[in-house]
């Protein structure tokens, strides 16, 4: 070969269009959103989604137009995150390690406190107040610490997940009352600065959409990381 780039890791990068040639992928990992992907002139996109379907029901009902279906999907994601805690209380101090360079469980936590301070109040409900602090929000500026965030705060795990629960009531308790009607009206993004920068002209559904989703992702992402450190701490 003319290049060894084995073991390489790309992380948080744009691959689209790329074009991998005559190269050996033994062993390789692709993690993250794929569309139109061609392997040996097979498109496999098709494949995967049925697949992650099949394994996830959940998916289906985070996609679908109904608001009985996304109402059950947060029921279900409520739940998912329910028995994660719980797993985690029965080995303390598990919350807060990490794997592979990833956020530990607090931290991909704290990212959701973001995501529906981000993305449901502002976006569905039309909310200008600052993000709770303990927050986790991007990387990028200006938003990394901004509009309320505090990076300086290390909450407890007891703190956090009361935080989650009281957004996960408020949440079910809007899903509880919303109509389909309601959900394909355009979000009500405030006109300023304040991130999302790129939900204006969304519709409440894909705002309502892209929470659920991430609670999802970050589940399995959580739930990966500690079967990786149990595996480890059985060795």
């Amino acid at each position: 070969m003319d290049e060894d780039l084995r073991g390489v890791e790309f992380r948080e990068c744009d691959l689209t269009g790329a074009r991998l040639i005559g190269v050996v992928t033994q062993d390789a990992v692709i993690d993250g959103p794929v569309t139109n992907v061609v392997v040996n002139g097979v498109e496999v996109t098709e494949y995967v989604e049925a697949e992650l379907d099949r394994r996830h029901p959940v998916r289906v009902l985070i996609r679908s137009e109904s608001p009985a279906d996304l109402r059950e999907a947060s029921r279900q994601l409520h739940a998912g995150w329910a028995a994660a805690i719980e797993r985690m209380r029965r080995t303390p101090g598990i919350e807060r390690r990490s794997v592979n360079d990833e956020w530990s469980a607090v931290e991909t936590m704290r990212h959701l406190v973001f995501v529906h301070d981000s993305w449901f109040r502002r976006c569905c409900l039309g909310s200008t107040e600052l993000f709770t602090p303990m927050g986790i929000g991007p990387a990028v500026e200006p938003y990394r610490g901004a509009h309320g965030l505090d990076l300086s705060l290390d909450p407890g795990f007891d703190e956090i997940v009361n935080v989650r629960n009281a957004q996960t009531a408020e949440l079910e308790a809007w899903l509880a009352e919303i109509t389909a009607v309601q959900l394909a009206a355009r979000a009500p993004v405030p006109d300023d600065d304040v991130w999302p920068p790129y939900a204006r002209g969304r519709s409440v559904r894909q705002c309502l959409g892209t929470v659920l989703n991430e609670t999802f992702e970050h589940l399995g992402f959580c739930l990966r990381d500690l079967d990786l450190i149990a595996a480890q701490d059985a060795e």
